[in-house]
């Protein structure tokens, strides 16, 4: 399939604000430009606060409808590297409302400042203590879900290889799941669709500088988990993107943990994009994502 439409006329606006390529700045760079697009959202939502979680800063969502007892524990993308409580607002928001579930996102430390480990340390942290402080959270302890985009769909995939506490779902969205760079879409998709491969050893290298982590370390690579650690975890819905570099180490994860017994939904956006499932004002795609996701949560939950 083309591109989208609507997706096309996204980059060609993204294109005009000359911006150079992240690989080509610092973190500190990409920040500041990630930070001046940010705009408040637009999206209701009947409560949220801000929550200290054994010292993990977190933003916790009520929606106006509840549909279940659930919550679900959300981690921001940027490669490790970028995003924050700010940018995974609009997000956490509208699925909080569609799936009519609490959402509590989650700020962990980036890197390179704090690289591997320390933000999935900090994943972890905020998990167990949403389950500790389900009460004040107003929702049943033992009704979790963990998810995440891109890299925080990373973070997401290694707690639920975990098992840390007990989980319903897991949300992977575009998932970063090899380090190793080697799947096909990487090369496929190299240039052109926002998320370069350039850009994604631009984040990898920041992750991993602190030299305790590893590509082939499933607590980096998901994806290389034996078939044990996989078979335990709970079930996922998978959402990748044709146009996306990563495309493939969804669509492998996916069919691993098929493979492995877990009950998996895979879906791939035809004509889409890494980072899609953020627009939901302006791509039609990423509001059908959202539905998707909503539904999977609800069913999970309740």
């Amino acid at each position: 399939m083309t591109l989208n439409q609507q997706t096309a006329e996204l980059l060609e606006l993204l294109d005009s604000f000359g911006m150079p390529p992240i690989e080509e700045t610092t973190p500190q760079e990409a920040r500041d430009a990630r930070a001046a697009m940010l705009r408040p959202s637009s999206e209701p939502i009947a409560d949220t606060r801000d929550v200290d979680a054994d010292g993990v800063p977190c933003r916790w969502y009520r929606p106006e409808r509840t549909r279940n007892a659930g919550l679900l524990v959300w981690l921001h993308g940027g490669g490790w590297v970028l995003g924050d409580l700010d940018s995974a607002d609009d997000a956490c928001r509208a699925m909080a409302n569609r799936a009519g579930c609490c959402v509590l996102s989650v700020e962990y430390r980036l890197a390179p400042e704090h690289p591997f480990p320390a933000g999935l340390d900090d994943a972890r942290t905020a998990v167990c203590w949403a389950v500790a402080h389900a009460a004040e959270l107003g929702v049943e302890p033992g009704v979790l879900a963990i998810g995440g985009d891109s890299a925080g769909a990373n973070l997401a995939a290694v707690i639920a290889n975990e098992r840390v506490v007990p989980l319903r779902l897991q949300v992977l969205v575009y998932p970063a799941t090899d380090a190793r760079m080697e799947q096909p879409s990487i090369s496929a998709n190299a240039d052109g669709y926002f998320l370069t491969a350039a850009g994604i050893r631009w984040f990898y290298d920041h992750y991993l500088s602190g030299g305790e982590g590893t590509p082939d370390d499933p607590a980096v690579s998901p994806l290389l988990a034996t078939d044990d650690v996989l078979a335990g975890g709970p079930p996922a819905i998978v959402i990748t993107a044709e146009y996306d570099p990563l495309r493939d180490d969804g669509v492998a994860y996916a069919a691993r943990l098929a493979a492995a017994g877990v009950r998996v939904s895979h879906v791939d956006f035809a004509g889409q994009i890494h980072a899609f499932f953020s627009v939901f004002d302006i791509l039609d795609d990423a509001r059908s994502a959202h539905a998707l996701v909503g539904e999977a949560l609800h069913t999970a939950l309740r």
